[in-house]
């Protein structure tokens, strides 16, 4: 993040995150990123340009700021439900001996470096951009005092778990308390494998990231000042540039609203 505002450079992170996108979303949070990108937010499969225009449209509405920088947080996984034709012309994706596309091995923050600065040119716009991987280092970081705390209690409720005759089952604290969650409810019984946690992106936790995320938004599109100034940094009309992005609000999660109870309601 200081790199990228003292350079004015936009940072593309690609974070772990083969299935789901919890961890790239909590990177981005903490971080403070400008914005994060995962899986779950884009219907399937996700086109290559979605995913462009997305940080294109990003990259713009800093720019109608006055901000050349910024910083993605894109979760790996994305690159695995990308429409495979959408890859297939790049000559940046790896084949294998028999011409197939190595989805596993493509390298996502190369990728749309390139295709985010080729689009950024038919703008008229440069910026310097840089890709960066963060992968098993972060594993490397010390422990944080709540992850002491949090992993001793679990320790304790685990042992106490198997001294009681419990068995076959996850120790989880909800709420200040000790919670087993039996292997059975885990276990897909197609797979035999662990279901994967997706992120709700119904969730207030989703609702909050994509409130503090610089990206475009439905109400820039219904603000005309808001959205004439953002045409005005492409040199484009407000009709113009809505033909371009306006196709990336469809799928923008309701706003969130929170009644004088208290009570969560979406609208």
């Amino acid at each position: 993040m200081v790199d990228a505002k003292t350079t004015s450079r936009w940072y593309l992170v690609i974070a772990m995150g083969r299935k789901a996108g919890h961890l790239a979303l909590g990177i981005g949070k903490a971080a403070g990123a400008t914005l994060t990108l995962i899986s779950e937010e884009f219907p399937k499969p996700i086109r290559l340009k979605a995913i462009i225009d997305t940080l294109v449209g990003a990259i713009i509405k800093r720019l109608s700021y006055g901000r050349r920088d910024g910083v993605a947080v894109i979760a790996e996984g994305v690159v695995l439900d990308i429409a495979e034709g959408d890859l297939a012309g790049l000559h940046e994706v790896e084949r294998d001996d028999h011409g197939h596309l190595r989805i596993a091995e493509v390298n996502l923050g190369e990728i749309l470096k390139i295709q985010v600065t080729g689009r950024l040119k038919g703008f008229g716009l440069k910026t310097t951009m840089a890709a960066k991987n963060i992968g098993y280092e972060l594993r490397c970081a010390d422990p944080i005092p709540l992850d002491m705390e949090y992993t001793r209690d679990l320790g304790y409720c685990a042992a106490k778990y198997l001294v009681a005759g419990g068995n076959a089952a996850m120790i989880s604290m909800h709420g200040g308390h000790f919670v087993p969650v039996p292997f059975s409810q885990m276990i897909d019984s197609e797979t035999g494998r662990t279901r994967v946690r997706l992120v709700d992106i119904a969730s207030t936790r989703y609702a909050i990231a994509r409130r503090y995320m610089i990206r475009l938004r439905r109400d820039d599109f219904d603000d005309p000042h808001e959205a004439a100034r953002l045409a005005a940094t492409v040199h484009r009309s407000p009709e113009e540039f809505r033909r371009e992005f306006e196709y990336l609000i469809e799928s923008e999660p309701p706003p969130l609203a929170i009644d004088a109870n208290g009570e969560r309601d979406r609208v």
